[in-house]
C-alpha cells in the first residue's frame, strides 16, 4: 500500500473537491465507519456501451496494492488496474435538477456513450 499524492510528472494522481471530500466523509461516517482508516474506492470496470464505467464504493480499509490519495480529510483507494485509467482524474460532487452525486473528469476518455455512464480511453 503507497500514499499517493502525485504521479511521476509531479501531478495529483486524482484530484477530489473539498465538496466531494466533504460529501463522501459525511456518508462513511453515517455508515459508522471510522475516516482515519475507511475511504473511498474509485475503480474502472468493464461495462456500458462505450466499454468501460467507474464504480465507487465505501472499503473499511485500503488493500495491500492500493495507491492510496488523501486530500480535505478523505482518503481514495485506488486499484492498479484501475490507476491506469484514473490517472489526473478530478472526483467531483455535484448538485442540481438532474440529481446529485460524484463525478469524474478524466483527461484519458476519448469518448463516452450518449447517456455519459460510460466510457473509452
Amino acid at each position: 500500500m503507497s500514499i499517493e499524492t502525485a504521479d511521476s510528472s509531479g501531478d495529483p494522481a486524482v484530484t477530489v473537491t473539498q465538496e466531494a471530500a466533504s460529501e463522501a466523509l459525511e456518508l462513511i461516517e453515517s455508515e459508522g465507519l471510522d475516516t482515519d482508516v475507511a475511504g473511498l474506492r474509485l475503480f474502472v470496470q468493464q461495462g456500458g456501451c462505450a466499454g468501460l464505467s467507474y464504480g465507487m464504493r465505501f472499503d473499511h480499509e485500503p488493500e495491500a496494492d492500493d495507491a492510496i490519495v488523501e486530500q480535505h480529510g478523505l482518503r481514495v483507494f485506488v486499484d492498479p488496474a484501475s490507476q491506469n485509467y484514473v490517472g489526473g482524474s478530478t472526483l467531483r460532487y455535484e448538485g442540481g435538477l438532474q440529481g446529485a452525486g460524484f463525478h469524474v473528469e478524466n483527461p484519458n476518455v476519448v469518448s463516452e456513450c450518449g447517456c455519459g455512464e460510460s466510457f473509452r480511453t
